[in-house]
C-alpha cells in the first residue's frame, strides 16, 4: 500500500488503498478543472467521463422518473384524487420510522392544500409491532374512514389485507419493501420493489415513492381540469422532507434520490417547514443544510418516538404549520431521544460484553448473538448496528421482558456478502424461530426466549460457510493519502463538491500515513480527541465511541501510527478549519 502494509489495524481490520486505472483519472480530471484528487476518488464509483456532470449536478429535470412507469401508480392517483374531490374520509397508515413520517407528511400537505383533512394511524412497536395488522384496520373502518393508504408498509401485509378486502375497506399500498411474488389484495399497491414493477427506481425509499405520487396527482389533476382556489401545491417546497426520508433510510444516493437530496437540502436550509425548524432550534441547530444534521441531528429525534415513546409524534411534527405545537412535540422528541440514548449506552454495553465473551469462545462463532430481559426493541438495532461495525460481524441483538410486548423481539445487521435477512427467513421456515426476515444487510425476527440456544446453533452453522465474505468485511478501503498539510478547509470544500455523501455514494476515506500522537483527552465517556503531527503540519482528529475498545486504546498513547478517516469542516466562534474523524489507525512502527 504505497508504503503502508496494514494486515492488522487496532480495530482489526486490513487496508487496501484504492489504485484507479491512470487513463480513467485523467480522462475525468479533464471533466473536474483537472483536479488529480478528485477524479481518483470518483474513479472507483465507476463513473464514466460523460456522467460526471449528472453526478455532481443532479437535477429533477434531467432524473425524474415518469410517474406512469410505475405499476398500480396511475390507479392509485384517479383513487386518491377521487376521494380529495368527492371529500371522503382518507387516513393514511404510516410506518413509525423517519421515512414512514416523512411519507405521511407529505400527503397530509397535499391534503391541505386542497382543504382536506388527512386522517393518521401509526402502529405501536411494542404493542402491534411492525405494519398493518387485520385489527388495525378493523378499527379504522370502525372509526368511518372509506379508504386507507399504507406508507413505507403494507407489501407483504397479506393478512391485513385479507381481512380490509373481507370488511370492504378498499387500502392503496405505497412501499418500497421487497416483497413475495404474489402481491397481497389491494385497490393499488405503488412498490418499485413489486416483482412486476419496470420503473427502475426500486432504490427509491417511500418518501421517494410519495412524492412522485403526489406528482401524478398534480398532473392528473391538471389533466382533469381541477385545483384548489389557490393552485395546484407546488411539491417542490417539500423536497426537505423527501431528501430527509431517503437520507434516514440509508437508500443508495443514486439517479433521482441523488437529486431529491441536492436540491432537498436547499429547501431543508430555508426552515420553512415549521415542525422541522422547531426540532432544529431545539437541538441547537442554527442551520439545516448537510446530510449530517438530516442523517444524524433530526434523525435521531424524529425516530425516538417510535423507538422509546409516542410513535405518532414524528408525523404529526412534519405535518403541523402550528409553531406552538410543533415545538412542544420537538420538545418531547427531544426529551425522548436523551432517554434513548441512556437506554442504548446500558444495553450496548451489556451487549459488548456478551460479544466479547462469546469470540473469546469461539473466535470462529461466525455472528454474533446478544440477549437480554428487559432490552428494549426500541434501541436493539442500533445495538446490532454498532456490535456489527466494530466487531465486523453479522449481529443479532433479542430483547424481551414484561411491558415488551407478547414475545422476545430480535434485530440483525449484517456485513456485505452475508444476507441476514435470508438467513432470518430460513431459520424461521425450519421452526427454529417463530417468525422472521429481512434483506441482505437487515432483518428482524420473533422468538420465545427458550428458543436462544436453537438459534445459536443454527446460525453458527449457517454461518460456516460464509468465512470468506466474513474476512472480506475486515477490508477498510482507502481512497487516498493525504499529509497533514492538505487536511484544511479548502480540502474539504473541494471534496465537497463530490457530494452527497451517503449509502452507495460513500464519504470518501483517507490516510495520514506515519503521524505522531501527542496529545489525547477524553471527550464525554466514550470519545476520544486526538492531536497528531509530522513534519509538515498539526491534525486535530475525533474518534467517537472508542473509549474502551482496542481502537480507544491504541489511540491513547503517544505513538506512531497511521490513521485512517474522513475530512470535515468545523465552525467554532466564527473560525472556519479542518478536522479529521477517525475510523481506524494502525501502528507504523
Amino acid at each position: 500500500m504505497t508504503g503502508l502494509d496494514v494486515r492488522e489495524s487496532f480495530g482489526g481490520r486490513f487496508w487496501r488503498l484504492q489504485t484507479p486505472d491512470d487513463d480513467h483519472v485523467r480522462a475525468l480530471a479533464r471533466h473536474l478543472d483537472g483536479s488529480d484528487l478528485l477524479a481518483r476518488l470518483l474513479a472507483p464509483r465507476g463513473l464514466t467521463p460523460d456522467a460526471v456532470g449528472a453526478y455532481l449536478s443532479p437535477t429533477l429535470r434531467a432524473l425524474f422518473p415518469d410517474p406512469s412507469s410505475f405499476r398500480d401508480m396511475d390507479q392509485a392517483a384517479a383513487l386518491v384524487l377521487d376521494a380529495i374531490v368527492e371529500g371522503r374520509r382518507v387516513t393514511v397508515f404510516a410506518d413509525y420510522d423517519v421515512d414512514g413520517g416523512t411519507s405521511s407528511a407529505i400527503l397530509a400537505r397535499y391534503f391541505r392544500a386542497w382543504g382536506r383533512d388527512l386522517g393518521l394511524y401509526v402502529p405501536d412497536r411494542l404493542i402491534e409491532g411492525y405494519g398493518p395488522s387485520p385489527g388495525a384496520f378493523r378499527a379504522l373502518k370502525q372509526a368511518g374512514a372509506d379508504l386507507v393508504i399504507t406508507v413505507d408498509c403494507g407489501a407483504a401485509a397479506q393478512s391485513a389485507l385479507e381481512e380490509a378486502a373481507r370488511i370492504d375497506l378498499p387500502v392503496i399500498v405505497i412501499d418500497h419493501h421487497l416483497m413475495g411474488r404474489q402481491a397481497p389484495p389491494a385497490a393499488a399497491l405503488v412498490n418499485p420493489n413489486r416483482p412486476d414493477d419496470t420503473s427502475g427506481q426500486g432504490h427509491l425509499a417511500a418518501a421517494g415513492v410519495v412524492f412522485v405520487f403526489v406528482a401524478a396527482l398534480n398532473r392528473l389533476a391538471r389533466a382533469r381540469g381541477l385545483a384548489p382556489d389557490a393552485g395546484l401545491p407546488d411539491i417542490v417546497d417539500w423536497l426537505d422532507l423527501c431528501a430527509l426520508g431517503t437520507l434516514c433510510d440509508m437508500s443508495p444516493l443514486q439517479g433521482v434520490n441523488r437529486a431529491f437530496v441536492r436540491q432537498g437540502l436547499k429547501v431543508l436550509s430555508k426552515g420553512q417547514n415549521t415542525g422541522l425548524r422547531a426540532l432544529a432550534d431545539i437541538a441547537g441547530l442554527s442551520q439545516i443544510d448537510s446530510v449530517y444534521h438530516a442523517t444524524f441531528v433530526l434523525g435521531p429525534r424524529l425516530n425516538a418516538g417510535g423507538r422509546v415513546g409516542d410513535p405518532w409524534l414524528a408525523a404529526k411534527l412534519l405535518a403541523t404549520d402550528d409553531r406552538a405545537e410543533a415545538i412542544a412535540i420537538a420538545e418531547r422528541l427531544h426529551a425522548l431521544n436523551e432517554d434513548r440514548k441512556a437506554v442504548e449506552a446500558a444495553i450496548l454495553e451489556q451487549a459488548s460484553s456478551d460479544a466479547e465473551r462469546a469470540l473469546a469462545a469461539d473466535p470462529d462463532c461466525g455472528i454474533l448473538i446478544a440477549a437480554g430481559e428487559g432490552w428494549h426493541p426500541g434501541v436493539i438495532g442500533i445495538v446490532a448496528g454498532r456490535l456489527k461495525d466494530r466487531f465486523h460481524l453479522p449481529s443479532i441483538v433479542i430483547g424481551w421482558g414484561e411491558g415488551l410486548g407478547p414475545v422476545a423481539k430480535g434485530s440483525a445487521r449484517s456485513v456485505r456478502g452475508v444476507n441476514i435477512g435470508d438467513a432470518i427467513a430460513a431459520c424461521a421456515r425450519e421452526g427454529v424461530i417463530l417468525s422472521g426476515g429481512g434483506h441482505a444487510m437487515a432483518g428482524g425476527l420473533s422468538l420465545d426466549p427458550a428458543q436462544l440456544p436453537a438459534l445459536r446453533d443454527w446460525m453458527r452453522g449457517h454461518m460456516a460457510s460464509f468465512s470468506a465474505a466474513r474476512t472480506a468485511a475486515r477490508e477498510l478501503s482507502i481512497d487516498a493519502v493525504l499529509s497533514t498539510a492538505a487536511v484544511t478547509p479548502d480540502t474539504v470544500d473541494r471534496i465537497e463538491t463530490l457530494g452527497p455523501f451517503g449509502q452507495a455514494a460513500p464519504q470518501p476515506v483517507f490516510v495520514l500515513p506515519d503521524v505522531t500522537i501527542t496529545h489525547t483527552r477524553r471527550i464525554g465517556d466514550t470519545h476520544l480527541k486526538v492531536t497528531v503531527e509530522d513534519g509538515q503540519g498539526r491534525v486535530e482528529a475525533l474518534a467517537w465511541r472508542v473509549v474502551g475498545t482496542p481502537l480507544g486504546d491504541g489511540l491513547s498513547h503517544r505513538r506512531r501510527i497511521h490513521l485512517a478517516g474522513r475530512l470535515k469542516a468545523d465552525s467554532w466562534q466564527g473560525r472556519r478549519r479542518a478536522q479529521f474523524e477517525v475510523i481506524d489507525a494502525a501502528a507504523a512502527d
